[in-house]
């Protein structure tokens, strides 16, 4: 057997090997920890379904505490459980919060800038203190967050009624972040984020509900977004009509005129006629508020001019 290997090959081999190289560069990595992404679709229905949340719930908190209560929704966002602790500052007041009739266990934080603010506004004070708390809560403190709760939650539960029935419930209450093993590190969860202030107090209230839990009421929010695509019934178009019955708009019908001098137009007497640049066989330009709408002609009936509709106005591109 000849071992012997010629200059050809080995120049063939190097050059298979370069290529290979060249292929490695193009390899993308693959996270294997956002396997459970959800279609944005259904991320565009939970934002509205927290907004008509962060609505009520602003009335409701503000009834509650009697004060005023504003909330925004900051942001809603998918990603890993381990990402959404190591956001959180240490201690805070972390809720668990049970979805029954379904599986599974969200996560509710409140940071203690904000915690402490309510619970001042809760035992009759206004709102007004500056003082910092960086200390886990007490027990008689997690009495008055569960009274707190119960508004929160009964909100929130509204407000999944356009989805689903689920009735939320604080299971259990804590302070370190780093304790809680609810979920895997990397297991995808759906953060919403909202902004509180009552008086000077802010802070962020934090919702981080599982990406698993979310895909498997992929038909409720099917369910929703074909509900919202319905045709009008016909006695929201008679109550859309009666409102609109109210409304004012503007008619206009305009011809070309051509141009003339300011002279001539001063100059302008009774009985002087002006000869516009509007051959008779060319339409009228009907307007609806200042914009084009339809093609007629101008009659006359009973002594006064009529604007006669004879096709819609055509559309130009504009320059």
């Amino acid at each position: 057997m000849n071992n012997a290997v010629s200059q050809q090959e080995i120049e063939a081999g190097l050059q298979s090997g370069a290529d290979a190289v060249r292929d490695a560069s193009d390899v993308a990595p693959f996270d294997f920890g956002k396997l459970d992404r959800i279609p944005k679709s259904q991320l565009r229905a939970l934002h509205m379904v927290h907004e008509n949340f962060v609505r009520n719930l602003a009335s409701s908190l503000s009834a509650y505490l009697r004060s005023y209560v504003a909330l925004n929704l900051v942001s809603l966002e998918q990603i890993s459980y381990a990402e959404f602790l190591e956001g959180l500052a240490s201690p805070t007041c972390i809720a668990y919060l049970g979805l029954q009739p379904y599986d599974g266990t969200a996560v509710l934080e409140l940071n203690n800038s904000l915690m402490f603010g309510l619970m001042e506004l809760l035992l009759g004070s206004k709102g007004r203190a500056t003082t910092s708390f960086q200390r886990k809560i007490t027990e008689i403190e997690k009495n008055l967050i569960q009274t707190l709760m119960r508004v929160v939650l009964r909100d929130l539960g509204e407000a999944w009624k356009m989805v689903t029935d689920i009735s939320f419930s604080v299971q259990s209450l804590a302070s370190e972040p780093a304790l809680l093993h609810v979920l895997a590190p990397a297991e995808a969860v759906i953060v919403i984020a909202i902004e509180v202030r009552v008086g000077t107090t802010s802070g962020l209230m934090n919702l981080a509900i599982p990406s698993i839990f979310i895909k498997r009421l992929r038909n409720k929010f099917d369910q929703l977004r074909q509900v919202r695509r319905a045709q009008s019934t016909e006695k929201d178009q008679l109550i859309m009509a009666r409102l609109l019955q109210e409304a004012n708009a503007t008619l206009e019908a305009r011809i070309v005129a051509g141009a003339i001098s300011t002279r001539t137009l001063i100059d302008l007497e009774p009985e002087n006629v002006l000869i516009l640049d509007h051959p008779l066989e060319r339409a009228v330009s009907g307007f609806l508020n200042g914009r084009e709408k339809w093609l007629g002609s101008l009659v006359t009936r009973d002594e006064k001019f009529i604007f006669q509709l004879s096709e819609p106005a055509r559309k130009t591109s504009a320059t």
